[in-house]
């Protein structure tokens, strides 16, 4: 059975979503144009909240993580890896990646999309200030 976790935040009128390798979900309550990686700000839960039993599926080689971003009835779906390295340490963000790197904040390795492939529509949603529930999935 596959482990999961719902992490929900909200939008920002500076949400750009341009970032070329990562995007982000962040519990600061505020938001800069410089973070165009962030697509939702007050995150009600972090890396460090996650379960122990997600966070040993997800440090399996094997591991595929999804992670199903939805603002109304919008949805898009990101597709990564997993890695022994992960962490779950950061109490304040957390980072999907397209490379390999791993931080504190690294919840997936390898994602096939960041911030500026996700559908332009979702990103519009996120900067008027929708509600974003983003569900982890991992096998």
């Amino acid at each position: 059975m596959p482990e999961t976790e719902t992490v929900r935040a909200r939008g920002h009128e500076h949400v750009s979503a341009e970032h070329a390798s990562t995007w982000e979900l962040t519990s600061d309550d505020w938001l800069t144009p410089a973070g165009d990686c962030i697509l939702g700000i007050e995150a009600d839960t972090t890396p460090a909240d996650f379960d122990a039993a997600f966070v040993a599926a997800c440090q399996s080689h094997d591991a595929t993580v999804e992670a199903t971003l939805r603002v109304g009835d919008r949805e898009q779906t990101v597709v990564g890896a997993g890695h022994p390295e992960l962490s779950f340490e950061s109490d304040r963000s957390l980072v999907a990646r397209t490379s390999g790197y791993v931080d504190d904040r690294t919840v997936m390795v390898n994602a096939d999309t960041a911030a500026e492939g996700v559908d332009q529509a979702l990103v519009d949603a996120l900067a008027e200030g929708g509600s974003l529930e983003c569900v982890f999935r991992v096998e």
